[in-house]
Formats: C-alpha cells, structure tokens, sequence
C-alpha cells in the first residue's frame, strides 16, 4: 500500500526501494534521459561537467528514494527521448507532452511548466502575441518542438517556417529575412537574444509546455509510482525549490490536478 501523505512518502519509497527499482529501473541504475536543446530540463555545468536543473534534479532524487545509483543522458529532441525510452535503452525520460507524441510511451502527470513565447527584431511591428498569427507573417519554430506542434495546429494565417533546432539555423532564418519571428521557451530565446542585438523578446506568452516524465507502455506500476513521486515533490517543496536554484526564467510548478498528459493551450 502506498501513502501520499507529506513526510511519509519519501522514507517509504526508501524502505521498498528494491521492489519498487525492478519496476522503475531493472538493470539496478536509473537511466534518465532528457532534452539536451531544452535548459528548462538541464544543462551542463561548465565548471564541474555534471548536469543540473529541475529534471537532473528529480531523476537523482528518485534513484535515491529507490536506492539505485542514477545516469543523466542528453538527448538530441524529443523523438530520441521518446525512442530511448521506448526501446528499453533508458527507464525515464524528460519531455513535454504532446498528443503527437502519444503511442509508443506513458506520460506522467504534468510537473512542470515552461512558458513560450516569441524573439522578433527590434523595429518588428509585432508587440504582443496576439500580432503573430497574421496573413503574410512567416514564424519560426524548431522542427518537432513543442511549440512548433502548438503552432501546426493552431496558425490560421501567419505560415510556419521550420528550423533544425539549432540557434545558428534560427539566426540564418532572420538574417535572410526568411521569419518575422520564432518562438520557443523563454530561456532559449533570451540565450538566442544575448547573440543578436537588435532583438527583443515579447512581454507575453503563448502557452505553457507540459512537461511530463515518460516511461514504457507497458510498465503501469512504473508510471504509478512515478506519479506518486511527483505528488511529493510537489507538495514537499523540493520540486519548487529545484526550480529556483536552476534559475531559468518562465518555469513553474505545475499546480496540483493540472492533468496526465494535459494537451498544451494557449
């Protein structure tokens, strides 16, 4: 039996951590991967080498809580999250949700949330958000990136021009007059606003990202208990504390019964 509540919950997941490991990592390590483009999840640590942020956080966590030593893998997008997991050659991994997404993985409930929003240059004559979905604008997005889905789906007039999810393909894009603007999480616009002067960054955003932990189909006590291990760090603090000592801008915890795999909106 498994108890939710506050106090009680972290010391029972170390008590059971060997029944509740060969369920959520098999091999006897925690393999985690996560998005390496996304710095909401994690980067690199240029002085030590070791990954940090909210999801290096949580992964390591939860090998603790379970008793099993944790590796942190970057991935190059989404699909290759979803592929590792799915294929056994990882446990968990970090990604947002997506409907596109669905099939092969499991998604957790939603833990956390990373405001999108949109870089367009200085004497743009886009102020707001609700400027950027107009006839013969041209917006940017990552291929198969969370906004760029958003924006497929929901662009009536203003086309969407895919980028290969790299910053020097978003700044060719605007050099060659070929988008008006490009839209991606706050933290990755505001690295891509310190290369280009001249840009600026919209006051608002157009949705918040879902971001979800996944594990196989197939492993239903997994999933389980990872949903139960992000009810506790929600409600402990230790999820909003790994948030602001990642000190990445738009992030926030997810509030309490926002959804499995909730579909992303404006």
């Amino acid at each position: 039996m498994h108890l939710r509540t506050v106090g009680i919950l972290g010391p029972l997941l170390i008590a059971a951590g060997p029944a509740l490991g060969s369920d959520i990592a098999p091999t006897g390590t925690l393999r985690a991967v996560f998005l390496a483009s996304n710095p909401a999840q994690a980067v690199r640590d240029p002085a030590s080498g070791e990954f940090r942020g909210a999801s290096a956080d949580l992964a390591r966590e939860l090998g603790r809580r379970i008793g099993v030593p944790v590796s942190l893998t970057p991935s190059a997008n989404p699909q290759t999250v979803i592929e590792a997991v799915s294929t056994g050659e990882a446990d968990i991994g970090f990604v947002a949700y997506a409907p596109a997404r669905t099939g092969t993985v499991a998604f957790s409930q939603t833990y956390m949330l990373v405001r999108q929003s949109f870089l367009v240059p200085e004497s743009s004559t886009i102020r707001t958000v609700a400027d950027i979905d107009q006839p013969g604008r041209r917006i940017g997005g990552g291929r198969v990136d969370s906004i760029t889905l958003f924006l497929a789906r929901t662009l009536k007039r203003a086309a969407l021009v895919e980028t290969d999810n790299t910053p020097a393909d978003a700044k060719r894009k605007f050099a060659n007059s070929e988008i008006d603007a490009f839209g991606a999480n706050r933290q990755r616009l505001t690295d891509l606003m310190a290369d280009l002067p001249g840009y600026r960054l919209l006051p608002d955003n157009i949705f918040d990202v879902p971001q979800t932990i996944i594990v196989p189909k197939d492993k239903a006590a997994a999933l389980a208990e990872v949903n139960r291990f992000i009810d506790d760090v929600r409600a402990s603090g230790f999820l909003a504390a790994a948030i602001e000592k990642s000190r990445i801008p738009g992030v926030e915890v997810a509030p309490t019964g926002y959804g499995y795999g909730k579909a992303e909106g404006p």
